[in-house]
């Protein structure tokens, strides 16, 4: 049997012993997730994104998706590269639905030297989408991640510095969470808890005081908004885009 024909069939196999519900979808040497196991249905996890299409985004204040750059390419979420500055919500794509307890599952690729970020808790009533924002960066690369921890891949951007980031390089996929319960916000990497911080706390607005966000209000608490991601000018991608909201203890 030759060596292209034992591949074929290995990759073959360990398809099929995918469960049917999952949805898994090929796209050369990328596995996308267009579906969720019955585990994750019941566990209240939802799509963010089809594989497919643009349903359940549109652009920040705007009723769809058609003025920004975002697109479908096989099977992933991306955008068109601009000339790498931030568009300050003018071309980033936020969900149609809102959350403020909620676990979210992604995974991501930056272009080589990208900047670019996921943000949450962002309400619509400014000129520029101001979120917390989970920090997306070619830290080798980016100018901006020089400028210290607090702006390196998987910090809360420009507050708070992530810690022990198990990161890959640019070009790669790496899998962010974030989970948001009562007020407690973890943000994880690549499966490990890189930052953990309390909403509303005193030690998280001294660290909003001393950041490009003071006097902003409401910043630094939790707010049913909506999650976002950044056309920052410069490639990146998604896919397995999942939430969860998280359930009300009984009383």
């Amino acid at each position: 049997m030759s060596t292209r024909l034992r591949m074929v069939i290995t990759v073959a196999t360990a398809l099929a012993a995918v469960p049917a519900a999952a949805g898994l979808m090929q796209t050369g040497d990328v596995s996308v997730r267009t579906g969720l196991t019955d585990e994750e249905q019941r566990a209240g996890w939802a799509l963010l994104f089809d594989g497919t299409t643009l349903n359940g985004w549109r652009g920040y204040n705007k009723p769809d998706a058609a003025s920004t750059r975002w697109k479908v390419e096989d099977g992933l979420l991306t955008v068109n590269p601009g000339d790498g500055r931030d568009t300050r919500g003018a071309l980033d794509l936020i969900t149609t639905d809102t959350f403020d307890e909620f676990e979210l599952s992604v995974d991501w690729r930056i272009s080589t030297g990208g900047n670019s970020g996921i943000k949450y808790f962002v309400l619509e009533d400014r000129d520029a989408a101001i979120g917390h924002e989970y920090q997306i960066i070619d830290d080798e690369r980016h100018p901006d991640a020089k400028l210290g921890p607090k702006r390196q891949t998987s910090s809360f951007y420009d507050v708070l510095a992530a810690a022990n980031r198990p990161v890959r390089p640019a070009g790669t996929f790496n899998s962010a969470r974030v989970l948001v319960r009562d007020d407690s916000v973890e943000h994880w990497l690549n499966g490990t808890k890189v930052l953990q911080y309390q909403l509303a706390s005193p030690e998280l607005q001294a660290a909003v005081d001393a950041s490009k966000f003071k006097g902003i209000e409401r910043f630094g608490k939790r707010q049913k908004g909506h999650i976002l991601l950044q056309d920052h000018g410069d490639r990146v991608w998604y896919r397995n885009v999942k939430i969860r909201r998280i359930p009300n203890p009984e009383p």
